[in-house]
């Protein structure tokens, strides 16, 4: 494919403005010849519609499009972004691990939800009898199992 039927950007349209404006203000250029062109450029799709925009012009006659980024070196900035979001990874993961082996640290208990339930369970016991007792009692059950259960995935060596 001929590197004059990529297309543009704005850039390039913006590149071809500024030197209309700059032929115009030079002399080259009339006012309504200037607004025709700037129309043209703005409609512009690939570098050789700009190229006749500025055929008869002084100065380059085809403008290059400038590509903005080669695909390797896309490729590459890429692998090394995600290298290095694998190394925060691997770091963030290192540090959870070393943080949880502190000597005297322990892990959380089930907090203060599960003593409460036990000691419902006694005063429903003592006071309630053993209809009470059953209901709190597989409430506690669960609730240990569940704390058991989240401190086995949650704290995981």
């Amino acid at each position: 494919m001929d590197r004059n039927d990529l297309r543009i950007g704005d850039a390039e349209r913006e590149q071809t403005m500024a030197a209309l404006r700059e032929h115009f203000a030079q002399g080259r250029l009339t006012h309504e010849e200037l607004d025709e062109r700037l129309d043209q450029t703005l409609t512009a799709k690939t570098a050789r519609d700009l190229a006749k925009v500025t055929a008869d012009l002084p100065g380059p006659a085809v403008r290059e499009p400038v590509p903005h980024y080669e695909m390797d070196a896309w490729r590459e900035a890429m692998r090394a972004h995600h290298q290095q979001l694998q190394s925060m990874r691997h770091v963030r993961r290192d540090m959870r691990r070393q943080w949880s082996r502190r000597p005297g640290r322990r892990p959380h208990g089930p907090g203060p939800f599960v003593p409460m339930l036990f000691v419902f369970m006694m005063l429903g016991l003592i006071f309630g009898g053993f209809g009470i007792f059953k209901v709190i009692f597989m409430v506690w059950l669960v609730a240990m199992i569940f704390s058991v259960v989240h401190r086995r995935f949650h704290y995981r060596r």
